[in-house]
């Protein structure tokens, strides 16, 4: 069960890694995202970068970690910058922890405020061998640091060390208390899924069932994970299409592409279906095509099997399949070889998924794919598009997008699927769609 004991917890752990991880003596500083606004005096609703969270489930704007070491034997030291509680600021927008909720309710060694980062950090930044940032991440901030430095030492030239590959690799493998949070993303997302399914009629509009989605979300105490793709007929070969506002005509497919964020953890699932509740036989004849395809990725999903596995499944069976359907003409190795199959599946078939929807963690290591272990979560998600103004095809077969994701924990007894709740095979699809009114 997540409570706040064992999500207070979880951070700490993640805090005792890291430092374990830094050398002796050192220093690593993490800022969080700053207030963003949509318009004139409209700000988005905030969230917390994602490191910053990771080590700290501390969620205000106007925050710094700081992680001192010492000595090998000496245990390390936990400060958060951040504002102090101020009555009237509050009345307008929100409660703060203020510097006394960030030791009691956060666990911080001490804090003190925002406004005085640079004094004491100047301070505490002299003497010591390393300074860790995450580089690239946020260049202000990177800027500021090495000029308090600089102010305190009079040192001109100081090169930090990068926290990336430290805190990239943690965020990589998940905890239990991550999974948890990840099942039940999945669960409210493929539920959402479902009733977006059941909601769909011959013309609806596609911020209809954007709409069905958003509110399963948002009942359950969600938010998007990401802009929610819900794209009807031709709409669907764009791979990104966000804008959500056709109709859906009577005999065409919608591609719904869609995630709630739970705790800050992502779910990322794709399903494609008929408004009509009939698959025509072109659309039958792809969608399983591309069903086959998620099959054989999630099974290269194993323990000791190459990133790249799913993908090569993956390409492998499409190829063939546009082959034996007509798409495409040649040998299927020289196809392949020849990366033709690009024309109608040009993205890749998997992404780590975590805190982000596209989730930190390399791919390769020392030039090559790495290799899957217990505890990484990602994505297999195949698709074929092939564009209305396709020349190179019948024109039975144009207009047509396809992609069907799911979220895979890789565990030593094989692939789980989180994402297994919603229907993805034909027969399981029509029957729900017939029977949704009933």
């Amino acid at each position: 069960m997540i409570t706040k004991v064992v999500a207070a917890q979880e951070f700490k752990a993640r805090r005792n890694t890291l430092a374990q991880q830094l050398s002796p003596n050192s220093i690593a500083l993490v800022s969080t995202s700053a207030v963003r606004y949509r318009n004139s005096d409209v700000e988005y609703p905030y969230r917390a970068d994602s490191y910053f969270h990771y080590l700290t489930g501390f969620n205000e704007p106007e925050a710094i970690l700081l992680i001192e070491t010492f000595e090998p034997d000496q245990p390390y030291d936990y400060t958060l910058f951040c504002r102090e509680r101020n009555h009237d600021e509050e009345i307008w927008n929100g409660y703060r922890a203020g510097l006394e909720g960030a030791v009691q309710k956060y666990f911080a060694d001490q804090s003190y405020l925002i406004d005085n980062f640079d004094e004491q950090c100047g301070a505490r930044l002299l003497g010591k061998s390393n300074i860790y940032l995450y580089l690239g991440h946020d260049d202000a901030f990177e800027q500021r640091v090495l000029d308090i430095l600089q102010q305190a030492s009079g040192e001109s030239s100081v090169t930090p060390l990068p926290l990336n590959p430290i805190l990239d690799e943690m965020r990589l493998f998940k905890s239990k208390f991550e999974i948890e949070c990840m099942k039940k993303a999945a669960a409210i997302t493929a539920k959402a899924h479902t009733h977006a399914m059941q909601a769909a009629y011959n013309g609806v509009m596609e911020y209809e069932l954007a709409a069905e989605l958003h509110y399963q979300f948002n009942k359950n105490g969600c938010e998007p994970a990401y802009g929610t793709i819900v794209a009807g007929g031709k709409n669907a070969c764009v791979l990104h299409y966000v804008e959500n506002k056709q109709p859906i005509a009577t005999n065409d497919l919608v591609l719904i592409d869609a995630g709630c964020e739970y705790q800050y953890y992502a779910s990322d699932i794709s399903r494609t279906f008929p408004v009509s509740g009939q698959f025509s036989a072109e659309q039958r004849a792809l969608y399983q095509l591309v069903l086959d395809a998620e099959y054989a990725a999630i099974d290269a999903v194993q323990v000791g099997a190459s990133f790249i596995a799913p993908h090569d499944a993956t390409v492998q069976i499409l190829t063939r399949g546009l082959v034996e359907l007509g798409l495409l003409k040649g040998n299927v190795d020289e196809l392949i070889q020849s990366q033709a199959y690009t024309k109608f599946y040009m993205h890749g078939t998997s992404h780590w998924l975590g805190l982000d929807v596209h989730d930190v963690g390399a791919y390769k290591i020392d030039g090559a794919y790495r290799n899957f272990e217990a505890g990484m979560v990602l994505t297999i998600e195949p698709g074929l598009y092939i564009a209305k103004d396709e020349p190179s095809v019948a024109e039975k077969w144009r207009g047509i997008g396809i992609r069907i994701e799911d979220n895979i924990f890789v565990t030593v007894d094989g692939p789980e699927v989180l994402t297994a709740a919603v229907v993805k095979d034909i027969d399981a699809i029509e029957s729900l769609m017939k029977n949704k009114n009933t």
